[in-house]
């Protein structure tokens, strides 16, 4: 099951405005695509949305081609459709994410982000990468980490946390914060399991959130769980896609799903119905030995980024 404070609120499913929805190119102009797309996820019935701000080409992670320069970008659009769904504020969980920089205060990207997203307060604020910084720059981090405690005492931030960040990461955030952080976003799937990362998460009380979690379905494929996939899916009536997520669940891990096809979204919001009840004849069947966790070196990782 989940852990941390964030474990009775936080839905397990979240829809992801990154891979499949960020706005190329940036800019202001309003992606109308994108909008269509997560208003079309709320009205399926995704209650938690996660986006983030515009990805500078100056970032560090641009300038090393760890993700496309102006990539993200969409919390405008991200505000525009929760405003045409006319889904109730209280109903919805929202995340987003701050691109850092050493020389830029995180609240001037916090207020930005609320601007654009039209609201007064998310519910959960992620670093979204520790690119801007190296492993060893504990004081860079600590400092970092303290403005997102303000932000957090604030009232705007209901909850704050990271993406992408590993063990050393971590452990130089935590010597030094008032609050931990609530949860860690990083890519998760059968084929990349970061060894005793999880492990150290629960050790801390932090969550983790899978982003990537259809990797083995939509990128990897053929790999080795697909026979196992695929005897679920023809047991149970369901897609592939919804055996990957609950793969991820059963550990106890959010998962972000995203997809601009709205019969893959219809699919995959159904794994909350088809496969959250007693339609599973025992609810570890997912995690059999050949999907259970391993480590890293067991599984090559074969996605392309």
């Amino acid at each position: 099951m989940l852990w941390s404070y964030l474990t009775p609120r936080i839905p397990k499913i979240g829809y992801g405005l990154g891979t499949a929805n960020y706005k190329r190119g940036g800019g202001p102009k309003l992606d109308q695509k994108i909008v269509d797309n997560t208003v079309t996820a709320l009205k399926i019935g995704y209650n938690h949305l996660d986006g983030a701000e515009c990805m500078s080409p100056s970032s560090v992670a641009a300038r090393h081609r760890l993700i496309p320069p102006r990539a993200y970008g969409n919390e405008q659009e991200l505000g525009e459709a929760i405003k045409a769904a006319k889904v109730p504020r209280e109903s919805l969980f929202i995340t987003t994410k701050a691109t850092v920089a050493k020389d830029k205060p995180i609240e001037e990207s916090f207020s930005s982000s609320l601007k654009k997203l039209g609201l007064d307060y998310v519910d959960l604020y992620l670093i979204h990468n520790p690119f801007w910084t190296t492993e060893d720059d504990e004081k860079g981090l600590q400092e970092k980490w303290a403005e997102m405690e303000a932000i957090k005492a604030s009232g705007r931030a209901r909850s704050i946390g990271v993406s992408n960040f590993i063990r050393p990461h971590l452990e130089a955030v935590l010597k030094t914060a008032k609050t931990p952080p609530a949860i860690n976003q990083i890519e998760y799937h059968p084929y990349l399991q970061h060894g005793d990362l999880l492990d150290f998460h629960k050790e801390h009380n932090i969550a983790v959130a899978a982003y990537g979690p259809l990797t083995a379905v939509t990128k990897a494929a053929p790999g080795p769980v697909d026979a196992r996939y695929n005897e679920l899916s023809r047991k149970y009536g369901v897609t592939t896609g919804e055996i990957a997520l609950r793969w991820c669940v059963d550990q106890g891990i959010v998962a972000i799903t995203t997809s601009s096809n709205e019969q893959r979204r219809k699919q995959l919001r159904g794994v909350s119905i088809c496969l959250f009840g007693a339609v599973l004849e025992n609810r570890d069947e997912c995690l059999v030995p050949d999907l259970r966790p391993l480590p890293v070196e067991s599984f090559p990782h074969k996605a392309k980024h």
